[in-house]
């Protein structure tokens, strides 16, 4: 900190600003005056830097700057763009073994008889199908407690009847990776500990058969999976009668359910950012990362995962990664996207969003450096692709979209059973049945939108907190969160409208 103006790195040729700054400004220990307005969070050059010249924050490049910039000038989109740079790193010289502490924290969890530990217990409807998405809304809605407080009433224990429908499911390959994809989503979903119980319910005719779904992902039907489609059960009203049926006859059962103290390695958390800003890569990210640290020696798993927001500092993770083969894993699925966007007419520099720039990130190159903080220091154990079971602990990479929604939900069908969600502009989002937390990367956020933020980490920006301190808080709401405390999305009511499925293929 120095005074108006934040230093990541000693190489970096940029610093950020803490606050709105004026023209004239003397930032004294950079030797230089501000020129110009520079809005909080933006980047301000530290010396003269030439048309070509390569900027530098994090002690990483993050683009090249498209005219002169004079020291004090404002460094965004006007002056800087995206530069693809060489990206250096042994893999695996930066892997550190893991210390696990001698005494593991815990957490009161709920054991399931097969012994898998959840962290909340819903009961889910799952569709196969859009057709499907109607009637499965309507048996949720019959117990929503806002709507029918009395449905519910007589089981405390229960959080709540959610139906998690999506726009998929026909008009695509039968034999194709979109169907795989989905269907591995949605056994994940099916699987997840989350769940006391789950219906499976389809059209009749889709390309998404039930049956095809139970045989890839090796599901069982029995009294906690229970499957049925509206041409067979006779129509709209009679699916509708036969789920809530079928919920009500549920309900008892999951609600002979007592939290009782788990170890910590029972957590599996994912990682998320949205509406970043200057400040992600300097409070919140790092903040999560410690967190994750104290995770990972704890026995415990955390997942990164958007990865056309690692792009260009994928390089820090390979270094960390425990052998060469999961290194290759993630090079790979970065190959992957690059042809993947080509394919589409984007390129990977279309990040960041208009928000992003908003709040002063500027390339990819710079948002991604910020978003694998999140990720802490911990070795990188294996990648995933996307909703793959997350059974190793440690730190994982799961391959994702950076769309939020599309990311959390293969993190949850993997097994998360709790999101931690960074955000400097503003997020109001949640995922059942995996509660989220979100944390803010400025305190100016956490006074405006309080009743979506549960943890503010601006305490870093103004010199206020240290990163490490603010990752036991966060380490230590995690917990409580696991342990049943509520969430402020939790509490609003989010959480079904954002099972968002990737839809990888052509709709046909």
């Amino acid at each position: 900190m120095n005074g108006a103006v934040i230093r990541i790195h000693p190489a970096d040729n940029v610093v950020i600003a803490r606050r709105q700054l004026l023209g004239g400004t003397a930032v004294e220990a950079e030797g230089f005056a501000v020129q110009g307005l520079v809005p909080p969070g933006h980047k301000i050059a530290t010396r003269a830097i030439q048309p070509g010249e390569a900027v530098v924050r994090y002690g990483q490049v993050i683009g090249t700057a498209t005219q002169a910039i004079a020291a004090g000038q404002h460094v965004h989109t006007h002056n800087l763009a995206f530069s693809d740079v060489a990206r250096f790193g042994e893999p695996g010289s930066g892997a550190l073994p893991t210390e696990h502490v001698a005494e593991p924290a815990t957490f009161d969890g709920i054991v399931r008889a097969d012994g898998r530990i959840a962290t909340r217990n819903y009961i889910g409807i799952l569709t196969s199908v859009n057709c499907s998405a109607t009637v499965a809304r309507a048996i949720a809605d019959h117990f929503r407690r806002d709507i029918h407080p009395e449905a519910l009433d007589p089981f405390p224990n229960v959080d709540g009847v959610v139906a998690l429908t999506h726009g998929m499911g026909c008009a695509t390959d039968s034999e194709g990776e979109e169907l795989r994809v989905l269907r591995r989503t949605l056994g994940g979903y099916a699987r997840h500990p989350n769940f006391a119980a789950v219906l499976v319910i389809g059209l009749g005719c889709e390309t998404n058969q039930i049956q095809g779904l139970i045989a890839q992902e090796a599901l069982t039907e029995g009294a906690r999976l229970v499957v049925f489609d509206i041409q067979s059960t006779g129509g709209t009203a009679k699916t509708v009668a036969r789920g809530i049926e079928v919920v009500g006859g549920l309900l008892a059962d999951a609600n002979r359910v007592q939290r009782q103290p788990v170890p910590a390695r029972h957590l599996t958390v994912g990682l998320q950012c949205g509406g970043s800003d200057g400040y992600s890569g300097i409070s919140a990210n790092p903040a999560l990362g410690a967190a994750v640290d104290r995770l990972v020696r704890h026995g415990g798993a955390a997942i990164l995962s958007e990865t056309p927001e690692v792009y260009g500092g994928e390089h820090l993770l390979t270094q960390r990664a425990v052998s060469r083969l999961v290194a290759d894993k993630l090079l790979a699925r970065i190959a992957w996207w690059e042809a993947y966007t080509a394919r589409h007419g984007m390129k990977m520099d279309n990040n960041p969003s208009a928000g992003n720039k908003a709040g002063g990130l500027t390339t990819i190159l710079e948002k991604s450096l910020g978003a694998i903080a999140k990720s802490g220091t911990t070795a990188l154990v294996d990648v995933l692709q996307f909703a793959e079971p997350a059974t190793p602990r440690g730190l994982l990479f799961m391959d994702t979209p950076g769309y939020d929604p599309v990311s959390a939900t293969g993190q949850v069908a993997g097994g998360a059973n709790l999101i931690c969600f960074t955000t400097g502009r503003g997020s109001a989002y949640g995922c059942a049945p995996a509660p989220s937390l979100k944390l803010s990367t400025n305190t100016a956020l956490w006074l405006k939108q309080q009743e979506d933020i549960d943890l503010d980490c601006g305490g870093i920006v103004e010199g206020l907190e240290t990163v490490d301190a603010a990752g036991e808080r966060i380490f230590r709401l995690m917990l409580a969160t696991a342990s049943g405390r509520r969430s402020k999305s939790e509490q609003h009511g989010y959480g079904q409208n954002e099972f968002v499925p990737w839809q990888l293929g052509a709709v046909m």
